[in-house]
């Protein structure tokens, strides 16, 4: 490709254009193969459930670009058409993701049952695609759904209820969901009386600002409460992970603390936590492995699982993402035979993944600290080529 400064400004956008175009039809080839491989449960080579996990632990995707993929690859199963049209490039994976809201299972029986034709609905839904706006296409598929069940039965309102947290680099959390009415008001209702009995004088905080703080203090109070649902054997809490010279040292110290679910904060946030919470003593070897959990007399299940935490931070199986709090302590060398219940003999792993090592998979600490697991054939499980680092 030329180089974009010495294009004429419709040269410019020409060549956009035709980018734009063949990232269509790239997404489309990632759909079919990604479908393919759903097809024959390929996933389960690499000892993941489906593509969706694989996508995001071998592939690095993000949860919603990969369910996107797997969704569009279904729908487009039943829209030969608009599967035409994206395969051209004329169609986005975006709108694709759009018409797959139309054709989820319940939609399709519905559809059935009133005798809609999709071969129509598909000519109709490339045609809008190809030629009308995405806001149009949107509003067109929306329509359709209206008209697919107008006087049907009331729905249970708790299956549209969603909420999607999606953690960015500097450990924000961006929200977004969708609530019944009834869910709604529930929320509403709790974030109101924080955000009613905290209005002080001179409170510059804009509406969106006050119901932030709000949710934060909402969340507040219901771990204090302590009533919360144990999680593996612990009650949810606040955890953070921090060098005992940075939560001494008091210069800022930007990045120096690990927080349960991944974030990383300043030293100046950790001790701002800490002034609330139980400080506890943690002492690391030369490989990074937790030694001594302060006055604890001997490591019982609730501290070996502290410390398993600690140094593996989640599952430790290729490519999964699973947090701690849905792993489980695994003995590397099985218990009955003859294997010791410490921290070297321990590896956290989802239930799925403790499963597959009880079946013939296998993982691995390696002294630098990683982690590594073979398949049962003995080939082990690794990054795909083309994603691995290229060398200088």
């Amino acid at each position: 490709m030329s180089s974009p400064a010495g294009l004429s400004d419709g040269e410019l956008l020409d060549e956009i254009a035709v980018a734009v175009a063949a990232r269509n039809r790239e997404d489309a080839r990632l759909t079919r193969l990604v479908r393919a491989a759903e097809h024959r449960q390929a996933a389960e080579h690499d000892g993941l459930k489906s593509m969706r996990p694989w996508l995001r632990g071998h592939c690095r995707l993000s949860a919603a670009a990969a369910a996107r993929v797997v969704g569009n690859g279904r729908v487009l199963d039943h829209l030969p058409a608009l599967a035409e049209a994206h395969d051209a490039g004329w169609v986005s994976a975006e709108q694709v993701a759009v018409a797959a809201t139309a054709l989820i299972p319940e939609r399709l029986v519905a559809a059935a049952e009133r005798g809609v034709d999709l071969i129509e609905v598909d000519a109709v839904l490339t045609g809008l695609a190809l030629e009308q706006p995405y806001a149009d296409f949107v509003a067109a598929v929306r329509h359709y759904l209206t008209r697919l069940d107008p006087d049907g039965p009331e729905l249970d309102p708790t299956e549209g209820r969603r909420l999607m947290l999606a953690r960015h680099a500097d450990g924000s959390l961006s929200l977004r969901g969708e609530l019944d009415a009834v869910g709604g008001e529930k929320l509403q209702a709790a974030l109101e009386s924080f955000v009613q009995a905290n209005r002080p004088a001179g409170d510059d905080r804009t509406r969106a600002q006050r119901l932030g703080d709000a949710l934060v203090q909402l969340c507040d109070t219901a771990l204090a409460a302590g009533s919360l649902p144990v999680l593996r054997t612990v009650k949810p809490h606040v955890a953070v992970v921090i060098d005992l010279e940075d939560l001494a040292d008091p210069a800022t110290g930007r990045e120096a603390g690990r927080m349960g679910f991944g974030a990383v904060i300043s030293a100046a946030r950790a001790r701002w936590i800490a002034c609330d919470g139980t400080i506890s003593r943690v002492v690391f070897g030369p490989d990074g492995a937790p030694l001594d959990l302060g006055r604890e007399q001997r490591l019982a299940d609730r501290h070996l699982r502290r410390a398993v935490e600690l140094r593996d931070g989640g599952c430790v199986f290729t490519g999964c993402a699973a947090p701690t709090w849905w792993a489980e302590v695994h003995h590397l060398v099985h218990w009955l035979d003859g294997g010791e219940t410490n921290l070297a003999n321990s590896a956290l792993l989802c239930e799925r993944h403790h499963t597959k090592v009880h079946h013939g998979f296998r993982v691995e600490r390696q002294p630098d600290g990683r982690w590594r697991t073979w398949r049962p054939d003995g080939t082990e499980i690794g990054v795909p080529e083309p994603l691995l680092p290229r060398a200088a």
